[in-house]
């Protein structure tokens, strides 16, 4: 595996989006925005679909879709905060149908499915610049900006109050987002990378005992799934992003359970000490 180029370069592009994903995700769940992941993954399919008809690098196209649509969400959901969900399910429509006609003038249709469900051998040498500079800038801010994304998690008007420039953390964030989502199709695939958004922090969530251990927990899962994701998709065969979320969601389900003996745990030993009293 390791002898291949297009395989040392995938790996290496899983590496650096293994951990810019949940530190994205992490903030997306925070903020009560986990739809947006899922909204951006779709749209970024008319980018993708865009790309490959204007004959330019399909992530570029993904990625100006993505910001694009980012941005739009974020106006949307100041503009009609009650209307949220709503403002990402618009977008998310809007994204897919324009994706649905553009991909009947793609030239390849093979390389429009590859982007749907992930492909090892998509990952090109720029693509590795891209994800390592990615990951320094998302690691940058999410280290920058740590309080003020803390007290934005909390309450966002609280966290004005306090001082916090949340408008202009959100923009920054909301890019990021883009970006990573758009960047994240080739390795992940269209389909399924709102799902690595979301479950390494929602397995944390469940382990966890502090924010700084959920950070840190939901790197580690999901530079976890990612590599072993690829290694399995290299030796079964099998569609990257399947292999990386099935693993995910397995993970995801042992989480839940060590919380549920956990929890069951404690109860009995509260009991037990009770009972000794």
């Amino acid at each position: 595996m390791f002898e291949f180029a297009f395989m040392q370069r995938t790996l290496i592009v899983g590496l650096f989006l293994g951990m810019s994903i949940p530190l994205i995700g992490i903030i997306m769940v925070n903020r009560r925005t986990s739809m947006m992941g899922d909204a951006l993954s779709h749209t970024s399919l008319a980018g993708v679909a865009l790309g490959l008809i204007l004959g330019i690098n399909p992530s570029i196209g993904a990625a100006a879709i993505c910001i694009v649509s980012a941005f739009l969400i974020e106006t949307l959901r100041e503009r009609f905060p009650q209307y949220g969900d709503m403002a990402t399910a618009v977008i998310m429509s809007i994204g897919l149908g324009a994706a649905s006609i553009l991909s009947d003038f793609t030239p390849g249709g093979n390389s429009l499915e590859s982007y749907l469900f992930g492909s090892i051998a998509a990952a090109s040498p720029s693509d590795v610049i891209v994800s390592a500079v990615l990951f320094l800038f998302v690691l940058m801010a999410s280290i920058f900006f740590y309080s003020g994304l803390l007290n934005i998690s909390i309450d966002p008007n609280l966290a004005r109050i306090d001082g916090v420039h949340v408008r202009t953390i959100n923009s920054i964030f909301t890019l990021l987002t883009a970006i990573t989502v758009a960047l994240s199709a080739k390795t992940v695939g269209i389909l399924l990378v709102s799902s690595l958004l979301v479950i390494p922090v929602a397995c944390s969530l469940f382990v966890a005992r502090s924010y700084k251990q959920m950070y840190i927990m939901s790197v580690a899962l999901g530079l976890g799934f990612m590599m072993i994701g690829l290694t399995m998709s290299w030796y079964l065969e099998i569609k990257p992003g399947g292999a990386i979320i099935l693993l995910a969601t397995t993970g995801l389900i042992i989480s839940a359970l060590y919380a549920r003996f956990r929890k069951i745990k404690h109860k009995n030993n509260h009991v037990a000490e009770k009972a000794e009293a």
